[in-house]
C-alpha cells in the first residue's frame, strides 16, 4: 500500500487551470522531488495535500485512508515553507513548540495563569520541553533555543523551521522550497543535511524546487510538472537518460539539451546528419515533423578530419572539470552544445572551424506531440551532405 496517494487532482483559479489531473503514489519513507518551472503549480499540489487549498476535483488518501476532506490539522503533515515562516517575536525553543503545544495542551492549559492550575498541565509542558530540547540537539541548533529569527542566520532559521516540521513526527513531510533564501555554498551543505533527516523521520517526503540539481542529488524519484500536468516520474538517473517528453528532456540537464527539428524519411527512419536512427516503436509517415534531442556530452568536437556536421565555435565556457562549447552549425545555422574535457578544450577558441559528431546511441527522437518515439541507432556518420538529405 502507498503512504500517499494522489488521484486526478484538478484545480482552476478563476480562468487559469493550475492543475490537470495529477496523480502520484509514494511510497513509505519515500522522497520525490516535485520540480518544475515556476507557475507549473508544484506549490499548489503542496498546499491541496496539506489542506491549505481545496482541490475542485480528485482524491487524498494518506496510509489507506481517504482524507480529501479532512480539516488540515487531522492529517497530520509537517510542512516547511520557503520563508520558514517563524514567529519573530519567540524564540527558537517557543517556534519548535507551537505544534506540540497546540496538540498537548488544551486552550485552558494554554492560558498564562490559569493554566498552570489545571491538571497534568506542567508535566505536560515539561515533556514538550525536553522533546523541543532534543530535537534541538539532533539538529545541532540547541546553542540557539534563546534566541529569536532575527538573531539568527539564514541557514539557522531553516534549521528551526525544520525543527518544528520534524518534532511533532508527521505522517508526511512537505517542503516547498526552503534553502531558496540561502547562499549557494550553504545550500549544497543544506541537501544533505535534510536528506539525512529524512532518512531518519522515514516518512515520505514531497519536496519542490525549481532547482534540478537539488532534484536529481537528494530525490529517490523525480516528478517533473509542466504546465499543471505531471509529465515523467521516475528516478533521477532515468528522467535523466530516458526522458519520456521533449519538455521533460528540456528542463532536465545543464547545459540544456541540443534539439533540432528533422523528419521522418522512408523507412522510418530519421538524421542528425548522417547519424540515422530507424523508429522501433510506433510507425510515422514519411515527412513527418520530428525533434532530434542529443546531450551535449555526447557531441564530439573535432579539428581534425572530413567526417562531422561543419560549425563554428562561437564561444566557450570553462568550469573546471569540463569545458561548454558552443558551435554554429554551417549547413542550418543552429547552435548546437558540446562538453569536452579540459585537455579536449585546450586547442579551441571562438571562431575556430570544427567538426561535430553524434553518438547515435543517445540520440533522442520526440514526435510532433512532444511524446518520445522508440528508436535504434543505425550508423553514427555524420556528413554535411547527410544533413542536406
Amino acid at each position: 500500500m502507498s503512504a500517499l496517494s494522489l488521484r486526478n487532482i484538478e484545480k482552476s483559479f478563476g480562468g487559469n487551470h493550475i492543475l490537470k489531473g495529477v496523480t502520484l503514489d509514494a511510497g513509505p519513507g519515500e522522497f520525490i522531488a516535485l520540480v518544475g518551472p515556476s507557475g507549473c503549480g508544484k506549490s499548489t499540489l503542496l498546499r491541496i495535500l496539506a489542506g491549505l487549498e481545496t482541490a475542485d476535483s480528485g482524491d487524498i488518501l494518506i496510509a489507506g485512508r481517504d482524507m480529501t476532506a479532512a480539516h488540515a490539522a487531522d492529517r497530520n503533515i509537517a510542512m516547511v515553507f520557503q520563508s520558514y515562516a517563524l514567529y519573530p517575536h519567540l524564540t527558537a525553543a517557543q517556534n519548535i513548540a507551537v505544534p506540540l503545544v497546540m496538540r498537548r495542551l488544551t486552550r485552558a492549559r494554554r492560558l498564562p495563569f490559569l493554566g498552570r492550575m489545571m491538571p497534568g498541565q506542567r508535566k505536560a509542558v515539561a515533556d514538550i520541553h525536553r522533546d523541543v530540547r532534543d530535537m534541538a540537539a539532533s539538529l545541532k541548533i540547541d546553542h540557539l533555543l534563546d534566541r529569536k529569527p532575527g538573531q539568527m542566520s539564514g541557514g539557522q532559521r531553516q534549521r528551526v523551521a525544520l525543527a518544528r516540521a520534524m518534532v511533532r513526527r508527521p505522517s508526511i513531510f512537505l517542503m516547498d522550497e526552503p534553502l531558496s533564501n540561502l547562499d549557494a555554498n550553504l545550500r549544497v551543505h543544506a541537501r544533505g543535511e535534510i536528506v539525512d533527516l529524512h532518512r531518519r523521520a522515514g516518512v515520505p517526503t514531497l519536496y519542490v524546487t525549481h532547482d534540478q540539481a537539488e532534484a536529481l542529488s537528494m530525490a529517490d524519484r523525480v516528478a517533473v510538472m509542466i504546465g499543471g500536468s505531471l509529465l515523467q516520474l521516475a528516478s533521477p538517473q532515468v528522467i535523466y537518460e530516458d526522458p519520456q517528453h521533449v519538455e521533460v528532456a528540456k528542463f532536465i540537464g545543464q547545459p540544456r539539451i541540443n534539439l533540432i527539428a528533422s523528419q521522418v524519411e522512408d523507412g522510418a527512419t530519421v538524421a542528425l546528419g548522417g547519424t540515422r536512427c530507424r523508429l522501433v516503436d510506433r510507425a510515422a509517415a514519411a515527412g513527418s515533423a520530428v525533434t532530434l534531442g542529443i546531450r551535449p556530452e555526447f557531441v564530439s568536437v573535432s579539428r581534425q578530419g572530413n567526417e562531422g556536421l561543419p560549425a563554428r565555435i562561437e564561444r566557450l565556457e570553462f568550469l573546471g572539470s569540463e569545458v561548454i562549447v558552443y558551435c554554429r552549425l554551417d549547413a542550418i545555422g543552429e547552435t548546437m552544445v558540446a562538453k569536452v574535457t579540459p585537455a579536449e578544450g585546450a586547442d579551441l577558441s571562438p571562431g575556430v572551424p570544427v567538426r561535430l559528431t553524434a553518438d547515435a546511441r543517445h540520440i533522442f527522437v520526440f514526435s510532433k506531440d512532444g511524446s518520445r518515439l522508440a528508436a535504434a541507432p543505425l550508423s553514427s556518420i555524420v556528413t554535411r551532405e547527410a544533413l542536406h538529405g
